[in-house]
């Protein structure tokens, strides 16, 4: 199989890229999402399949494929022949799992190659609306007084929810239990039924839960305040020295002819910085981004450093 790959790729790069690109595409395009439907990395899917589709004439179709801590996606893209109809809307995992597993199948940097990066959002730490705390300082002390009685939730380990957490801990000095769950919805499930005390989550998604009275957000994990929660204060505010932002990118399988690729992110760069997605996505909370391959590929090589270093000071650990 990995013989076949290899040798239509090598087909493909023998055909001038600008052919491929003017030709392509030609059938259905997979865009593969390595969690359950409903979560921050399918909503950004689901945003920007339906207008690549309308520009390239031919369907994006948005595929959930969940399950060990997204590697099941990640392993389907990063083996899929490249020729530019199986991409994959990628979060930080797609670095982070190679310090959280002993062995995998693929290898990130080298068997996917990153398109454009679409849009990124801070976490928010939110809890339970039964817990007493009403910030940070509060939350800490409830930790400190009764250690490993409280647990967070996330949609699996090493996503940036479970990183968060654990992150939270070393730096706060405390002891909060993971309890993960497989995505993003079971994990909000788990926590507004109680099951959890907190969780770590994206913008986009607790939002509606945190207007309802369900939840209660202490701060975000971004770098400034977000504009829609300006009274919302940032870890760092708060008194905990940590930052982390979720970003949400497309890839494909490495070897996919560069007249594809510089295609396929042109579109992407044209539908993030639309007026009507940027409104879109600002008004969810996250900031659209666009990139070209190179800016992607830099900020990836660049992060990899930063997820072996959270990891290994957390101890997580995946198999």
């Amino acid at each position: 199989m990995k013989a076949a790959v290899r040798m239509l790729a090598l087909l493909l790069l023998a055909i001038p890229t600008t052919i491929l690109a003017e030709n392509y595409p030609v059938k259905p395009i997979r865009l593969l999402v390595g969690f359950t439907p409903g979560g921050g990395t399918d909503i950004a899917a689901r945003l920007v399949a339906p207008k690549l589709s309308a520009a390239l004439g031919q369907p994006v179709v948005v595929e959930n494929r969940p399950g060990a801590g997204t590697n099941i996606a990640i392993e389907i893209v990063a083996k899929a022949a490249p020729d530019g109809y199986t991409l994959l809307m990628g979060t930080p995992p797609v670095l982070i799992n190679q310090f959280l597993y002993k062995k995998l199948p693929f290898d990130s940097l080298r068997d996917l190659v990153g398109v454009s990066l679409f849009s990124v959002t801070p976490n928010i730490m939110v809890v339970n609306s039964s817990v007493s705390a009403r910030s940070v300082k509060d939350f800490i002390a409830l930790a400190r007084a009764n250690p490993g009685q409280h647990s967070f939730s996330s949609s699996g380990i090493g996503t940036t929810q479970h990183l968060s957490g654990e992150l939270f801990n070393i730096r706060a000095k405390v002891k909060t239990v993971h309890v993960p769950y497989r995505g993003t919805s079971p994990s909000l499930t788990g926590l507004i039924s109680g099951e959890v005390d907190l969780s770590y989550c994206s913008v986009p998604v607790i939002m509606p839960h945190i207007q309802s009275g369900r939840l209660r957000p202490l701060a975000t994990t971004g770098p400034k305040r977000t504009d829609l929660m300006p009274d919302l204060p940032t870890m760092k505010e708060s008194g905990v020295d940590m930052e982390m932002l979720v970003w949400y990118g497309v890839f494909a399988p490495s070897g996919t002819p560069r007249g594809i690729i510089d295609k396929l992110a042109g579109l992407v760069m044209k539908i993030t910085n639309s007026p009507e997605m940027k409104k879109r996505l600002l008004d969810m909370g996250s900031e659209p981004v666009g990139s070209t391959p190179e800016q992607f590929e830099k900020q990836l090589r660049g992060e990899v450093g930063q997820w072996a270093e959270v990891v290994k000071s957390s101890g997580a650990k995946a198999d």
